[in-house]
């Protein structure tokens, strides 16, 4: 008995022994891992500090205890110190729209437009603009267009004053000079914009223009009264075509007139010429049938339907009608 107690003393010694030895290596290798994972993480957030990433359509600004120092264009990773000693600071450079909303200008010719303008604008993609948009509104891109809608207000009286309402509104396309007024107006602001806040004006362009009462009244009043004036202008136009289509007419017939009766002349002449041959050779072949016929155009000649005439009939020229003609000589004495 006492044999076998002190083999079961002896046995449960020496798996106490193994089992502590055992507990202790298995506290050991966990506490080493921990290590290694918590200086693996830290090397990974320092890693992740030190990088950062310029998105497309951005800059990013990295700042050296609240200055600028350097400014990031390229998309993608680039290296820098972690905070505090630097920070990295997004810019937007996308295309941005802003409205002036209405305005009430005066043209040159003394009469007020109401017009709306609208400016298509971004930061310009360049350091040293980037850094200057940055001072000017603090990369507030609301700011940067609060500014540009009072800089174009004070723009749109000036370009305005430089043009007259009917460069503006008139029912002539060909006077419009809309196109004008727009790059008019974007020269007065692109300069001072990127200047003073580094902002690029892409685009300027007129989305609203109307009239005040008064305005359109007066601008009703000068087109009936060009209409009116175009109108005069083409009834005396149309007066004077007619008048020279008329002298010309008249100056026509008057030379065809002349000539007819030039040729009526030289017709009439030549049949004198004719009708006095004619009569010269009657006369020869018969005096007495001439003397008759001569007679007859006599009487032709001086009566007509409302002439009446009381002559004696044995008096030239009726005595051919009583008489009858004269015969020949030779033929007289053959009768008897």
């Amino acid at each position: 008995m006492n044999s076998h107690s002190a083999h079961g003393h002896e046995h449960s010694h020496d798996h106490d022994h193994h089992h502590d030895h055992d507990h202790s290596q298995g506290h050991a290798r966990p506490a080493w891992l921990r290590l290694g994972v918590a200086a693996l993480l830290v090397l990974v957030m320092a890693a992740t500090a030190c990088f950062v990433q310029v998105r497309v359509g951005e800059a990013t600004v990295i700042t050296r205890f609240g200055n600028p120092s350097r400014v990031l264009m390229e998309p993608g990773l680039n290296w820098r110190w972690p905070l505090p000693f630097e920070a990295a600071v997004p810019v937007d450079l996308r295309l941005r729209t802003t409205s002036s909303g209405l305005q009430d200008v005066g043209t040159r010719d003394g009469l007020r437009i109401i017009v709306q303008a609208y400016i298509a604008w971004q930061v310009a993609p360049d350091p040293q603009r980037i850094q200057l948009f940055m001072r000017a509104v603090q990369n507030q891109p609301d700011e940067a267009a609060r500014q540009i809608r009072t800089l174009v207000g004070s723009a749109l009286e000036t370009t305005a004053s430089g043009f007259e309402l009917a460069d503006l509104v008139n029912v002539d396309a060909s006077r419009v000079r809309i196109e004008a007024f727009e790059q008019r107006l974007q020269d007065q602001i692109a300069q001072q914009l990127i200047n003073t806040y580094g902002v690029r004006v892409v685009q300027v362009g007129i989305e609203r223009l109307t009239l005040p009462k008064v305005t359109l009244e007066a601008t009703v009043d000068r087109m009936r009264a060009e209409r009116e004036t175009i109108a005069t202008e083409r009834t005396a136009e149309g007066k004077r075509k007619a008048a020279e289509i008329q002298s010309a007419a008249e100056r026509d017939a008057r030379i065809l007139q002349a000539d007819a009766n030039v040729k009526a002349a030289q017709i009439q002449a030549q049949s004198q010429v004719q009708a006095a041959q004619i009569y010269g050779k009657a006369y020869a072949g018969a005096p007495e049938l001439y003397t008759l016929l001569r007679s007859l155009d006599t009487l032709g000649s001086v009566i007509n339907p409302a002439t009446r005439l009381v002559l004696r009939t044995d008096a030239a020229p009726f005595r051919a009608l009583v008489e009858g003609p004269a015969l020949p000589a030779g033929a007289d004495h053959g009768q008897r």
